[in-house]
């Protein structure tokens, strides 16, 4: 007789990923954990940066029972009603009785497993352990170090990585070697990460006074992409928590130019 399939309950993925990421210890702008629910039996997980419209079709392309995203349906101040692409992302979710679990803050922030942790990991920057590690609101920014590059050679040195064009904002031959980074649109984390002794910032994107500040106080900004910097965490956690549980996870990247 062949064995059933291995699965494991709704409930049992979002205490997993709770254990894990740690939700209650931070502020944020949505709600964290499971904002959809589908069905009760798990079999295969779906990783992806956003809860767009084509990571959903995607997902229930290949037969996903859920789907864990960094960016869900539901933000701070947000209009209520159900019209548009939210009902568009809504039925297609509960017409599939598909599972949306997401972690914004919390999965920028595991010391491992989170965008900022793998983005560093990614480009080679060693991070420091403890608080020296760690710097601005809810500690959600990350410090280490790289040793040898210059500000143009770093930021070619991301661009590789990443695959994408990046905005640097230095003088090129700058000497870096003490690196802050904080993933998506961080922008705000800069003068917390020049306090805390950066020689350069990494993040997603930049704003008109981050341009000044980098000039006028001569710290280094790369900005690399909202959606490139959080490719990492979302795959790196569904990894781990698929391998702990016995599922199958699949990660989906659609592309973003954002």
């Amino acid at each position: 007789m062949m064995a059933s399939d291995p699965w494991v309950s709704r409930a049992a993925l979002l205490a997993s990923l709770d254990a894990l990421l740690q939700p209650s210890q931070f502020h944020d702008y949505g709600p964290n954990g499971l904002q959809v629910e589908g069905r009760r039996e798990i079999r295969k997980l779906v990783t992806g940066v956003t809860a767009s419209r084509a990571l959903i079709d995607a997902a229930i392309a290949v037969n996903a029972d859920a789907i864990l995203v960094h960016h869900g349906l539901f933000w701070r101040g947000q209009d209520g009603r159900v019209t548009g692409w939210m009902k568009q992302r809504l039925s297609r979710l509960l017409g599939h009785d598909v599972n949306l679990y997401a972690y914004h803050l919390p999965l920028d922030a595991h010391p491992e497993l989170g965008n900022n942790a793998q983005l560093a990991q990614r480009l080679g920057i060693a991070l420091f352990d403890g608080v020296q590690g760690r710097f601005g609101e809810q500690l959600l920014g990350f410090m280490g170090e790289r040793q040898g590059p210059s500000a143009a050679e770093l930021a070619f040195h991301v661009q590789q990585s990443l695959g994408r064009s990046i905005t640097l904002v230095a003088d090129p031959d700058r000497p870096v070697q003490r690196v802050a980074l904080c993933t998506g649109g961080a922008q705000g984390y800069f003068e917390a990460a020049i306090a805390a002794g950066a020689d350069v910032f990494i993040t997603g994107e930049i704003s008109e006074p981050q341009a000044h500040y980098a000039r006028e106080c001569g710290v280094a900004y790369i900005a690399c992409g909202h959606h490139a910097s959080e490719r990492y965490g979302a795959p790196a956690v569904g990894a781990h928590v698929a391998a702990q549980l016995g599922l199958e996870h699949v990660f989906i990247d659609i592309d973003n130019p954002a």
